[in-house]
């Protein structure tokens, strides 16, 4: 111990013969690990938001469905439970919150245009904290229960269809006979949403009124399940899974939507890819200066080495020293990166740039994500890699021989 205390203080002495060289080097240290930790969170930030909008749109942490629902969206393929059954396998349950409701392709047409649509028929009140819409309401209202008779579409779509509130539109679907089931309703909201491309293919209307469409009873074609973290569904998943019987499939979030899944396992690997391509942009300058430090001192190596200082004790030095930077620029990059970061936790609007994000799923408001295990991967990563890249000066130095190290011009 005394010895590793020995060796620190001449490494901090050495550290500072050269103030110049010593401050642009932890400066570069600071900036990397800065823009490691800060860019960090901005992509987890931007794969967040993406997660969140394409579960939003599915929505529903787990689901249930009809074994052919997912290949063929129809009434025909109906949950064979019937409404009041999902009621007692699930309400009794604690399940909170869930959801049951009847999503089919539908057209809608206002008085001047028709669109292809998805068509949800849902309960207000069971949807509270699962659909997006109902904080989402621009102008009216939201439906008030499930046989409410009007229907909320979205701004991008009632601009399609030359409408607005108020104003009466028709939703043609197909019932379990293969007929067009068809119903007038009055649009009593409309709402936005972001991304905005949901506005364009998201139509909402009571679940009792489209069942009562549809002819199909109280009958559903999926149920939704929330959890309270999108990364932690296990526990709901099997429970749902437990309770909903041979007949139906059950499907977390992640393989509804394997995009979103894969990105989500791709994350992780890719911040680990962007610390290292950072550090070894700064490794350069790391062995630059530890091998002009090495350099400008080989005559008192020499000198150490022919008074009986051991060629291991030169490597740790040296090794010491490098460790030193990195310390120091590791805590003034946490530092900034910490100071950068929590003042836009509120979000950065990037609203320029708002179509490009769209098609890739994202808001136009990025709000960062400074998570502690990045902070700590980014660390432990430095550290590692600064290590390796100190070892050949290090190693270099050990290796002189005292007469000729004393020599050396």
């Amino acid at each position: 111990m005394r010895q590793l205390e020995i060796l620190a203080m001449l490494a901090w002495r050495n550290l500072w013969r050269n103030h110049r060289r010593t401050i642009i080097m932890i400066s570069a240290i600071t900036v990397g690990v800065w823009a490691m930790i800060f860019m960090t969170a901005l992509m987890r930030g931007m794969v967040n938001d993406m997660l969140r909008g394409g579960i939003q749109a599915l929505p529903g942490h787990v689901q249930i469905h009809h074994p052919g629902f997912r290949d063929d969206p129809s009434v025909n393929n109906l949950i064979p439970a019937t409404g009041t059954a999902l009621d007692e396998i699930f309400g009794d349950n604690g399940f909170e919150p869930w959801a049951s409701r009847v999503k089919v392709p539908a057209v809608i047409t206002s008085e001047r245009e028709s669109r292809g649509v998805t068509l949800f028929g849902i309960d207000p009140a069971a949807e509270a904290q699962i659909t997006f819409v109902a904080d989402d309401i621009a102008e009216g209202r939201h439906l008030e229960d499930a046989a409410d008779s009007g229907v909320v579409i979205g701004r991008k779509l009632a601009d399609k269809l030359d409408t607005r509130l108020g104003k009466r539109v028709v939703l043609m679907s197909q019932d379990p006979d293969n007929e067009i089931a068809d119903r007038g309703f009055r649009i009593v909201g409309i709402f936005d949403s972001d991304p905005d491309s949901l506005e364009e293919t998201f139509v909402f209307a009571g679940r009792a009124t489209i069942q009562k469409m549809l002819g199909i009873g109280d009958r559903v074609t999926e149920v939704v399940f929330l959890a309270a973290d999108y990364q932690n569904i296990e526990p709901l998943y099997k429970r749902v899974s437990e309770l909903a019987g041979p007949d139906v499939v059950v499907e977390p979030w992640y393989e509804l939507d394997r995009y979103l899944s894969t990105m989500l396992n791709i994350m992780d690997g890719f911040v680990l890819v962007w610390i290292v391509v950072v550090f070894l942009a700064l490794s350069f300058g790391l062995v630059n200066t530890l091998v002009m430090a090495v350099f400008e001192r080989i005559r008192e190596i020499g000198l150490m080495l022919a008074l009986g200082m051991r060629p291991a004790n030169i490597l740790g030095q040296i090794v010491v020293e490098s460790l030193l930077l990195l310390i120091i620029g590791l805590a003034l990059g946490n530092a900034f990166a910490w100071m950068t970061v929590v003042p836009l936790k509120d979000g950065i609007d990037i609203s320029a740039v708002a179509e490009g994000m769209e098609m890739m799923g994202a808001s136009s408001v990025l709000y960062p994500d400074l998570q502690i295990r990045d902070v700590i991967m980014a660390n432990i990563v430095v550290l590692a890699l600064g290590f390796l890249a100190s070892l050949s000066p290090a190693w270099r130095a050990s290796r002189y021989q005292p007469v000729e190290a004393i020599t050396k011009v």
